[in-house]
């Protein structure tokens, strides 16, 4: 089936979907933070979770946007089509909840991204207290919801901007590296052999996989947009392959390039909040470039940033209120603007940071709140992605009931078995993310974490089941008035 054409309407082209999505998908931080948890090993585990997880992720939901290109709920489209409306309910709502803890994060980047550009080191800690960096971060937030409202074409061009401007970083980051070492640049990490490359299969190892699934996640989101192409049967798998290549060539490339600069063996332990900017600044002065290369990357990182920010804000709001059965969802929060944007989920959404911000705050200090907002996202993200997987396995197990464009493993048995293995895999690395990553077991501070994990993950899955309850008093309401 066909789009119809709509005379004078801009349509997206595929290479500015795939942009789009790899914004949210991965960029250079995104290597940074499994870096820390894994050193070295992580290179091995990116290329299994390439082979493993990536490419049939990818293909998998070029398949599930190929078949249903009529609606614009995306993934809640998908799970609702193969299921009932049920379901495609919980899949909107998991998605929109496990989308919060990653808009805080972002949030969080752009102040630390300012910091760098005004303060030029990692002193961020030493001028801003937490509650000012909550208060920041929460600002951020809400001029963001506003300027949404504002310009309309800023999702697009942003995300062209961003999205192209910081795989352009990546590479650089890849070949000034390479060139460094043909030119007798030393390398970090000591030994640089074989056993640097080698995981730790321990409680750690395990509990930080899901961080990956994280990092790499994000191309359905690409889904809720698929009304805006022309011909998107084709035009989707063409976007969900070439995002493929380049999380391929930024996890792994990136992630090796990482060793020549840090020692693998002692991180420190601000990398995944400061990282990428020591990386460039190390990169630049290797060169006898002094710290250019990282102010460049704070403009590129500033832009990224903003630009997941758009991508966020408006593609979850929309699988939130796009797709979803009436009967589950309180009115005023599916109510659009005269722009078109949900703007009742914008407020709504910007609550649930609010409270993340404050359960945040109650951390010591700036770094632990960056690492624990982050690694959260380790854990609510991969319980979203299983949706992705779910709705794919009931598709092939009917799929004499669909059309598809795209068949991601024309052998029905054999795309049930990846299906149901990515399924399972994503399931368990995302209940394994509980366990805290930067506090050692039995501490306060690893109690406090895991208390945090808990209560944050209860409330912002536990509140789906508010919202049907609500919708039903709000129907009772208008029909005893009737």
């Amino acid at each position: 089936m066909n789009n119809t054409l709509e005379p004078g309407k801009k349509y997206i082209k595929w290479p500015t979907l795939a942009l789009l999505t790899f914004v949210t998908v991965i960029g250079f931080d995104d290597i940074i933070y499994p870096f820390q948890n894994q050193g070295l090993s992580v290179v091995l585990s990116w290329t299994f979770m390439l082979f493993t997880f990536v490419i049939p992720y990818e293909l998998i939901a070029a398949q599930m946007g190929s078949t249903f290109t009529e609606n614009g709920g995306g993934l809640a489209t998908w799970v609702r089509r193969t299921s009932n409306d049920t379901l495609g309910y919980w899949t909107s709502w998991i998605y929109w909840s496990s989308t919060l803890p990653y808009l805080v994060d972002v949030a969080n980047s752009v102040i630390v991204a300012l910091s760098w550009l005004v303060l030029g080191n990692n002193t961020l800690g030493d001028h801003m207290s937490n509650f000012w960096f909550g208060l920041f971060t929460f600002a951020v937030i809400l001029i963001f919801i506003v300027l949404e409202n504002v310009f309309k074409r800023s999702l697009e061009v942003m995300s062209m901007i961003g999205g192209g401007a910081m795989f352009i970083m990546t590479i650089l980051f890849v070949v000034m590296t390479i060139v460094g070492l043909a030119h007798g640049n030393a390398i970090a990490t000591q030994p640089f052999d074989w056993h640097a490359f080698m995981p730790k299969f321990d409680t750690h190892y395990f509990a930080t996989t899901g961080l990956l699934i994280f990092a790499m996640s994000g191309a359905e989101l690409g889904a809720a947009y698929i009304l805006q192409m022309k011909d998107p049967k084709h035009e989707y798998p063409k976007a969900m392959i070439m995002l493929a290549v380049m999380t391929a060539f930024l996890t792994i490339f990136g992630s090796f390039a990482l060793g020549v600069f840090f020692n693998a063996h002692h991180l420190p332990n601000d990398l995944k909040m400061n990282g990428a900017y020591y990386a460039f600044q190390r990169l630049g002065e290797s060169f006898g470039w002094g710290k250019s290369l990282m102010y460049v990357f704070g403009v590129v990182q500033l832009v990224y940033m903003l630009a997941q920010l758009a991508v966020l804000i408006d593609a979850a709001s929309r699988v939130l209120s796009m797709d979803t059965a009436v009967a589950y969802m309180p009115k005023w929060l599916l109510k659009n603007n005269k722009n078109g944007r949900p703007i009742h989920s914008y407020i709504f959404t910007a609550g649930l940071c609010l409270f993340l911000l404050l359960l945040s705050g109650t951390l010591p200090n700036i770094n632990t709140i960056f690492n624990w907002l982050l690694n959260l996202n380790g854990i609510v993200s991969p319980y979203k992605t299983c949706w992705v997987f779910f709705s794919f396995i009931i598709l092939r197990w009917h799929q004499d009931r669909y059309q598809s464009a795209y068949v991601f493993i024309k052998n029905r048995y054999g795309a049930l078995a990846v299906g149901w293995w990515c399924l399972l895999f994503t399931f368990t690395c995302a209940t394994l993310g509980f366990i805290p990553q930067e506090a050692s077991f039995g501490t306060a501070a690893f109690s406090h974490q895991l208390l945090l994990n808990v209560v944050s993950t209860l409330v912002l899955f536990g509140l789906g089941f508010v919202m049907p309850l609500l919708a039903r008093w709000e129907k009772h309401r208008a029909e005893a008035r009737a």
